[in-house]
């Protein structure tokens, strides 16, 4: 059994599935929600309309977090930055949300994450002091929210020893000290959607990737079938467009504008140990900061940029050398031997789905500036789409997203039961920390670690990682074929896993995925 409540079978995401319940979608039945995208706000939507009874079908024109909700910071934060600008609504909703994801739906997937603000002679004594008062509002929210003392510790000032003790690359020269918080970090933010997406499926949700929505309107869709090109219709009570930077392409009226957050990738020793993440202020910036984000792979993500997109949206957006620059020259401020161009590894984009409030208004804010409250619009036709937000509140947004749908469209469903639904893998702390399988498995697979572990245990060769120096084994690459709805070896590489994060080592792990994928395709997943 998985936490979800059902048989792995029930939740379990394949070829094959996709295959059958496709073509029962595709000139069907009538549904009571069609929901268009699958990143975590998708996914979640499917997730709240399956789990109130409703009939769902979910498609995506490529894969399971494809879009932005696999390029994030991988935080699930409390909304500090949107209390210091008195976004005090913002803030709240996302602490709850915050404690939500830590303590009942997904601790396996999100842990507390020390962060330092190292005090060096760039941050005065004045700008400290704001930062600590900021902290020390951001353990009020905590509470607020009732996220428990022991899932999140507070805050508290470092003397220069114990801050060099948790990241020893900082610059010795005149560092005060530093100001450790708190906050909650994602094993991985692909992997939340791919639990996301399960749980619904184990509640009846059709998960259908690789099938793109051509046209929407009140009573369903026209896809095309992205692996055949097959066209048909798939008839719903109601259609939820959740396709984030691309939801405007498929409803008129709904204005983006996208906000690139870039990060870099460095190799473990590019910093050393790091003990705890860095917060960097940004000079001229009040509440702004470059994140340094250690990862349970060993890689360290440094971000993030915001800064508007114009244009064409692309379907996995670059990051520009401005972007690369600007985060190495922020992050060099503060170290003690500098990080340069060439020690960059990788680098990814995502771009975040800010609705346009100065559509209109013939102004245009910085994309900064717009605000990270989510909006859901019905257009004339009786479309609702779900834009805006963040990664941490997806589940809020889909509550909203389905209420919507369920009262536009009068369909009979009671409340949303998922601030209390464990996805997939789900567990308390005391059961997680019994499971019989590596901690590393446990905190990306849960309750179904054991199960992981157990096919590279059979299988010598399935134990062993696909990369040298990088800990992913096949077992994990097999399981995400059978059970996790990836299809070919850019799902496996770029969303089961972050091996394609650096190009280097996709290119080397390539043949060996291409192996396990072409020998369980073979096999029917």
């Amino acid at each position: 059994m998985n936490s979800a409540g059902g048989p792995a079978s029930a939740s379990s995401l394949s070829a094959g599935r996709r295959a059958r319940e496709l073509a029962g979608s595709v000139g069907g039945p009538v549904v009571d929600v069609l929901v268009v995208g699958l990143g975590a706000t998708g996914a979640g939507a499917a997730l709240d309309a399956a789990a109130r009874g409703l009939d769902v079908v979910a498609v995506d024109a490529h894969d399971l977090a494809f879009g932005t909700s696999r390029f994030s910071s991988k935080l699930i934060h409390g909304g500090l930055r949107y209390l210091a600008s008195g976004r005090l609504g913002v803030a709240r909703e996302s602490a709850v949300e915050r404690g939500v994801l830590m303590e009942r739906t997904a601790p396996h997937l999100v842990a507390a994450q020390p962060f330092v603000l190292p005090l060096t002679p760039l941050v005065s004594r004045g700008q400290a002091a704001l930062a600590r008062a900021g902290f020390r509002a951001g353990d009020t929210l905590r509470l607020a929210a009732r996220t428990a003392r022991a899932t999140l510790p507070p805050p508290r000032r470092l003397s220069a020893v114990e801050t060099l003790h948790l990241a020893p690359a900082l610059r010795r020269d005149g560092l005060r000290g530093g100001l450790l918080s708190w906050d909650g970090r994602l094993t991985d933010d692909a992997r939340l959607v791919t639990a996301l997406a399960r749980t619904a499926a184990g509640r009846g949700a059709r998960i259908l990737t690789r099938v793109r929505a051509l046209e929407l309107t009140s009573t369903g869709a026209r896809v095309r079938d992205e692996l055949t090109g097959e066209e048909g219709g798939i008839r719903a009570r109601a259609v939820i467009n959740a396709s984030g930077v691309w939801a405007g392409g498929l409803v008129d009226g709904v204005r983006i504008r996208p906000s690139r957050g870039t990060h870099l990738v460095l190799r473990p020793e590019s910093l050393g140990p790091l003990t705890a993440g860095l917060h960097i202020p940004v000079p001229g910036e009040s509440d702004r900061f470059v994140l340094v984000l250690p990862q349970d792979d060993g890689r360290v993500y440094v971000g993030l940029t915001d800064e508007p997109v114009d244009g064409d949206i692309p379907d996995v957006p670059g990051a520009p050398e401005t972007d690369i620059g600007f985060l190495l020259d922020v992050l060099c401020s503060v170290l003690h031997a500098p990080v340069r161009r060439a020690d960059v590894a990788g680098a990814f984009a995502g771009l975040r789905p800010l609705l346009d409030t100065a559509a209109h208004s013939g102004t245009a804010p910085r994309t900064a500036d717009l605000s990270r409250r989510h909006a859901v619009l019905t257009s004339s036709e009786g479309v609702v789409t779900v834009v805006g937000g963040k990664l941490t509140t997806y589940r809020r947004m889909a509550e909203d997203a389905v209420d919507t749908a369920v009262r536009v469209r009068g369909l009979r469903a009671g409340p949303s039961p998922t601030a209390s639904l464990p996805l997939v893998g789900a567990a308390p702390p005391h059961v997680l920390a019994r499971l019989p399988a590596p901690r590393r498995l446990v905190r990306r697979y849960g309750t179904e670690a054991p199960a992981v572990h157990a096919l590279g245990a059979r299988d010598a060769r399935l134990g062993e990682p696909v990369l040298p120096g990088y800990p992913v084994t096949g077992a994990e690459l097999l399981w995400s074929l059978r059970h996790e709805g990836a299809l070919d070896e850019e799902d496996v590489l770029d969303r089961r896993t972050r091996i394609g994060l650096v190009p280097a080592d996709r290119a080397t792990a390539l043949d060996a995925v291409r192996e396990i994928v072409d020998g369980a395709l073979s096999q029917g997943g």
